[in-house]
């Protein structure tokens, strides 16, 4: 069973909890997470972009002029791709990017990058978020509380050691809560640096590309609960 540190909204310990194996303890595969990555990108795709093709332009069909004697390049129509309001050369169509994604790659894959975060110290687990007033400034409050704001990188000093240093791009938080926390989601929209999503809704992509998950306790044994075996 996987250990992990459940900490209070002011960035103090409070306690762990174990979390299944099956969840929250997997192998980390990374071609199963490529796969589901690129058809989700791909499934949230319009595939709505279309132009015209020289055959559908309205017009041009009359030779501009006739083929020889005037000096000028042949042409047989106005409408060609190389006049202007021409058709458009291989013109895109509307179509259907969608990629199916069976349960069992879906799952295989979420429960990959969560087991991958825990492991990396990446998963922040949150006994509650109690807010007296519906502000932005209160969720900032909680991740200052937990140096969530600042985002720092690795980088090789002239010692040839590694050090820590703060980065100038913003950190990406991924904040996870449960169905009855609509304030904590009010409260939390207005900060650019991070994404709320309800625990039956999160999803590959946003693990990955999150620097930090932080997961109320009440979402973290939801999730237990519909992904363990």
């Amino acid at each position: 069973m996987a250990n992990v540190n459940v900490y209070k909204q002011t960035g103090e310990k409070k306690g762990s909890v174990k979390l299944d194996d099956s969840v929250f303890g997997a192998e980390f595969n990374e071609p199963l997470v490529h796969q589901v990555i690129t058809a989700q990108r791909n499934n949230a795709r319009q595939g709505t972009k279309c132009s015209l093709t020289r055959t559908e332009v309205r017009g041009g069909g009359k030779k501009p002029w006739r083929q020889k004697g005037t000096g000028r390049a042949r042409h047989g129509s106005s409408r060609s791709p190389i006049w202007t309001g021409g058709g458009v050369a291989f013109a895109p169509k509307p179509r259907d990017f969608s990629q199916k994604i069976n349960k069992q790659q879906r799952r295989g894959a979420l429960i990959s990058v969560l087991s991958e975060k825990v492991a990396k110290d990446q998963f922040l687990i949150i006994d509650e978020i109690n807010l007296k007033d519906v502000k932005t400034k209160e969720m900032s409050a909680i991740f200052e509380a937990f140096k969530l704001d600042i985002k720092t990188h690795t980088v090789t000093d002239d010692a040839g050691k590694k050090v820590q240093k703060v980065s100038k791009a913003l950190p990406k938080i991924l904040l996870v809560v449960g169905e009855n926390d609509a304030n904590v989601v009010r409260a939390a929209k207005n900060i650019p640096y991070v994404k709320t999503v309800s625990g039956a809704l999160v999803n590959v992509y946003d693990l990955v590309v999150s620097d930090k998950c932080v997961v109320t306790l009440e979402a973290a044994k939801k999730i237990e609960e519909a992904y363990k075996d």
